[in-house]
């Protein structure tokens, strides 16, 4: 059966498996101390431009996020992030679990805009009573959305701005960030990113790894101890050779961004297909998520033959159809599904 149900279905790249396989009768020191985690970081850092940026491994993208916002958040302060996004949605509430606050501002495309974010701040700090209200201490987006939608160089400016001005974190959830920075509608690369926030995540799980995440900070403020809360909350590996033989394959040779490009170029060609049979766009999305209107008689039998998620309900009559493509998919798979459409 083909999928395209989600961009980590498939198990991890074969230069990966290669190298697993190759190191597996070494012995390695643990818990972040081991030869292949320094020689990622070492190749992350020069990736990105940021000679003096430290780099933690976690183990998943739920994981990261909730001890990234945990850690950072001091006891009176919440998260500003927009209402469709992962930590207000699909994270089971791991952000509120560890007592945080989630504060939401309505979406547009899946994105925050700047101006409604200036609207929330202004309006907190008008209130006579704001004192007695969550403090909002971070802001965080996902690039790309949970919609497959991007944000743009001028947008990623105007929230790190408002961000500073008001003494608050602006931290990027880079699950996807592979599958966003090859989109040929972004107009930033990772350098770009990491100037323009203070904490970002490169994604593994879902870009080439059996698992693990990338967490960069970028301004020499990573949380004193650090390694302490990771520890803490069951996020760091203690065969932590395990993640960074990962990232120190996706970091050779280019190898991340090529995959993520393949990606693209299938949910472009994927994209082409569908408009061709007629079916409507429920968003425009430039990366590796596409979602599409579909009649629910149609999208059931079409399960038959073919996994993908259906995102949300549109109508009595039609719900959004979300079609995924990875570094795994095969072209072969894309003209299969052209057949059976």
């Amino acid at each position: 059966m083909l999928n395209f149900e989600s961009d980590y279905v498939n198990g991890a790249h074969e230069e990966i498996l290669k190298k697993f396989i190759e190191t597996n009768d070494e012995t390695s020191s643990t818990y972040g101390a081991d030869k292949w985690s320094t020689l990622a970081k070492e190749k992350i850092l020069k990736v990105i431009g940021k000679r003096f940026a430290k780099v933690d491994f976690l183990v998943g993208g739920t994981q990261t996020n909730e001890t990234v916002i945990s850690t950072v958040l001091k006891d009176y302060e919440g998260v500003i992030a927009a209402d469709t996004g992962h930590i207000n949605v699909h994270e089971a509430g791991a952000i509120e679990w560890t007592g945080s606050k989630v504060l939401t501002i309505k979406n547009s495309n899946g994105k925050i805009n700047p101006d409604d974010l200036r609207q929330y701040l202004e309006k907190f700090y008008s209130d006579p009573n704001f004192e007695y209200m969550v403090f909002p201490g971070m802001v965080y987006i996902s690039y790309p959305t949970e919609y497959g939608t991007l944000y743009t160089k001028k947008e990623l400016k105007e929230i790190y701005s408002i961000c500073n001005k008001y003494k608050m974190t602006f931290f990027i959830d880079g699950a996807r960030l592979g599958y966003g920075l090859m989109s040929k509608e972004a107009d930033i690369d990772i350098k770009n990113l990491a100037r323009l926030c203070d904490v970002f995540y490169i994604g593994g799980t879902k870009v080439g790894a059996l698992c693990g995440e990338a967490v960069v900070w970028t301004k020499n403020n990573q949380p004193k101890n650090f390694i302490t809360s990771m520890k803490k909350r069951g996020t760091v590996l203690a065969k932590s050779r395990t993640i960074g033989i990962q990232f120190d394959t996706l970091f050779t040779n280019n190898l991340y961004f090529e995959i993520s490009k393949h990606a693209i170029d299938m949910a472009e060609k994927m994209k082409k297909i569908f408009e061709e049979k007629g079916y409507k766009f429920y968003i425009d999305s430039p990366t590796n998520q596409q979602f599409f209107i579909m009649d629910t008689k149609k999208a059931n039998e079409l399960k038959k033959k073919v996994k993908f998620s259906v995102f949300e309900n549109y109508d009595k009559d039609h719900v959004i159809a979300r079609f995924v493509t990875s570094w795994a998919t095969k072209e072969e798979d894309v003209d299969k599904l052209a057949k059976i459409l």
